[in-house]
């Protein structure tokens, strides 16, 4: 464990070395998430002029479940995007050869080398958005919601990392990703809004097959409207059945890479 944070200590300097060569690049790079984030409030705020619930919560919890989106998106883009991103042409070219030879775990070593320090600013922002949110709610949930919270934020990020991992993995057979990349950021947009406002099937294959709406929303439930067992058991189920079939179905497309040497 110890070698690994040592390593992981070292992913994360070089990335911060390499972020300060292209400064514009790095600040471009924060405006343009900040925009993002700023289309998201105004959005809400819109939709609320016209209604004064959405999915079950009022315009203060709906903000407060905005805040827990941008900081899951912001943890993943962090820590795991642009690794993936990248995944597939290592595939393609034969660089996953590198990585396979290396005495450490290769899914931990393609998954997180690179560090994206402009996310790292953006995720800050987001927490500040959170932050903001929570002060506007007329009473605060308590410190256990609130750690409990943080703490499902957190998994709803590797979560999301997980389910990145899961639709890229298919370029072991098909040697093209570009499809594959936009379909996870397709999907993804369900996350950006409440499970509440989906109903029956779709809503079900949401929280549980393709749990884009598990991320942000089950943990924005747990803190405004309290922890309980069901909901907490399925949040657990769910993300520790993506990691073990993420982990096999990573083993199976291991075996069918044809590597540049042979």
């Amino acid at each position: 464990m110890r070698r690994y944070l040592r390593l992981y200590g070292h992913f994360v300097r070089f990335s911060l070395s390499k972020a300060m060569e292209f400064r514009f690049d790095f600040f471009f790079r924060v405006l343009m998430d900040l925009a993002y984030y700023g289309i998201q409030i105004a959005f809400y705020n819109v939709v609320f002029l016209q209604t004064s619930a959405l999915g079950g919560w009022n315009r203060e919890q709906a903000l407060v479940f905005l805040g827990g989106y941008l900081v899951v998106d912001g943890i993943a883009m962090t820590f795991f995007s642009n690794n993936l991103w990248w995944l597939p042409s290592a595939v393609n070219h034969g660089d996953l050869d590198y990585y396979l030879v290396r005495p450490v775990s290769s899914l931990f070593f393609l998954t997180l080398r690179d560090f994206a320090a402009n996310s790292l600013i953006n995720l800050l922002f987001a927490l500040g958005i959170l932050a903001w949110a929570v002060t506007r709610l007329p009473q605060f949930p308590g410190l256990g919601s609130c750690a409990l919270f943080l703490v499902m934020i957190a998994a709803g990020a590797v979560l999301n990392g997980l389910l990145h991992l899961l639709v890229i993995i298919p370029v072991f057979w098909m040697h093209s990703a570009g499809s594959l990349h936009g379909i996870f950021y397709s999907f993804s947009r369900f996350m950006e809004r409440p499970d509440g406002i989906f109903t029956g099937w779709t809503r079900r294959l949401l929280v549980t097959v393709f749990p884009f709406c598990l991320m942000a929303s089950f943990p924005a439930r747990v803190f405004l409207e309290g922890p309980g067992w069901g909901i907490l058991l399925h949040f657990a189920a769910v993300l520790a059945a993506m990691f073990a079939f993420v982990a096999w179905f990573w083993g199976k497309g291991l075996r069918a890479y044809s590597s540049a040497s042979s």
